[in-house]
């Protein structure tokens, strides 16, 4: 096999991006767009030792989990990777993709409890998007910077594109010129909105590279004329660095409040545009639920690594003995004692700290220990330091990566730790991605 070869290709799983693989003479093939079932006509891209590249010609026989695709921007937009199968299909995907890593990786034969889901659309309650030189507000494409431009998509609430409809109008009346990534030069960077399901209270905040934006006032009164009250603040954010990170370390509220707030499992949380925040306000609360069963922390004392800004450590709080939360980004503690005082609640520490540091030099003994790392997962240390220094009675591991987290499960197995149960949390419909909750038992 070699590149621009066409091949007939049956395909029989997903991999992790969410593109459908098949075997040819005994190599993978990895096909985007494809499903679990089909027969496609695949032209090669690349060839590699292992494994090869493929795009789809044309499916001579079509799955039974294919759906019809409902937006115009997919296969364009990097955003979905499951719009053109079922949802059923593909929480099975996700379930299977949970399965089989954690028996290949971690070596645990443990099916998983059935996955944790909620609607597929219209859940997202925070979206960046980036503009282009034409003023037109979008999504970048697939592994690239080009800029896809989406109308209503189907992930976000329909308000935000009422939002971005009138900033595009906004942008182009007054001829605001729009930041160039390549030569440093430009004013307008992304658009950031935020929605507080629980409250309605909408936020939106442009990201600039400058100090002021000009028009502001006429911008304001626009927004305010689409959304009416429930726009409670505008902000600009000042990102003047050469970096492809989105948002700046600086806000300057140019109407409203410096933040809104939303409400989850019980306890008010206030957001400004750089606060750490599920996307998946409704799942997360499932998956909350989910860290409250397997912790079973009533009465406990509760360490919480990773902790963002607090929130799972917090709706736990009026069961738990006590909770200690360590997050090493300082916006999201100061986020997580505001919250904390807020909501009235006085058993709960939270520490502005690397969590492998705090661990090794904190004298605690929690009950147990709840962790919910970035993709990269746990350090060895760290994993060490919690089986052997604090050796609490269960660990509540939170993952938004399967392969670390088999990886992890393992070396907790190794320490003494049984993987006793978990389950998947579809907090990401449409797209690839899907959160794990496990739950360890010190044998």
């Amino acid at each position: 096999m070699k590149k621009n070869d066409e091949i007939i290709l049956n395909i029989t799983d997903y991999t992790v991006e969410g593109s459908g693989v098949g075997k040819y003479e005994g190599m993978a093939v990895f096909v985007p767009l494809t499903a679990t079932g089909d027969t496609a006509r695949v032209k090669i891209l690349k060839v590699k030792k292992a494994y090869a590249f493929g795009k789809l010609i044309e499916t001579t026989k079509k799955s039974n989990c294919r759906t019809e695709n409902d937006c115009s921007a997919f296969s364009r937009c990097g955003g979905c990777a499951f719009r053109h199968i079922s949802y059923e299909a593909e929480l099975k995907a996700k379930e299977l993709r949970a399965y089989e890593t954690v028996k290949r990786i971690g070596g645990v034969d443990l099916k998983p409890q059935p996955i944790i889901f909620d609607k597929e659309n219209r859940y997202r309650n925070k979206a960046q998007y980036p503009i282009s030189q034409e003023g037109k507000v979008g999504f970048f494409a697939t592994h690239s910077h080009r800029i896809i431009p989406c109308g209503d998509c189907l992930l976000q609430p329909e308000v935000f594109k009422d939002i971005t409809e009138k900033i595009e109008k906004w942008i182009e009346y007054y001829k605001i010129s729009i930041y160039n990534e390549e030569e440093h030069k430009g004013l307008l960077r992304h658009i950031f909105i935020r929605l507080a399901e629980a409250t309605g209270e909408i936020m939106v905040a442009l990201v600039i590279n400058g100090e002021s934006l000009p028009f502001d006032r006429e911008l304001i009164l626009a927004l305010k004329n689409t959304v009416g009250e429930k726009v409670k603040s505008i902000q600009i954010n000042i990102n003047t660095r050469d970096t492809n990170v989105i948002m700046g370390e600086k806000c300057v509220t140019l109407y409203g409040t410096d933040y809104i707030t939303d409400i989850l499992c019980g306890v008010k949380i206030r957001l400004s545009p750089l606060s750490f925040y599920q996307v998946n306000r409704v799942m997360a609360e499932k998956l909350y639920l989910k860290v409250a069963e397997y912790g079973e922390v009533e009465n406990k004392t509760v360490l919480d690594l990773y902790c963002g800004a607090g929130t799972i450590g917090l709706s736990l709080a009026r069961k738990a003995k006590k909770v200690i939360g360590v997050e090493i980004v300082p916006e999201a503690i100061k986020d997580a004692k505001f919250n904390a005082k807020a909501n009235n609640i006085e058993n709960a520490e939270f520490y502005c700290d690397d969590a492998t540091s705090f661990a090794e030099k904190t004298s605690l003994k929690p009950d147990v220990v709840i962790v919910d790392p970035p993709r990269k997962g746990l350090t060895a240390e760290l994993i060490q330091t919690i089986t052997e220094k604090y050796s609490p009675e269960r660990v509540v591991y939170v993952s938004c990566d399967v392969g670390t987290f088999a990886r992890d499960i393992k070396k907790f197995g190794e320490k003494g730790y049984r993987l006793a149960e978990y389950t998947p949390a579809d907090l990401f419909p449409k797209t690839a991605h899907c959160e794990n909750i496990a739950k360890l038992i010190k044998e």
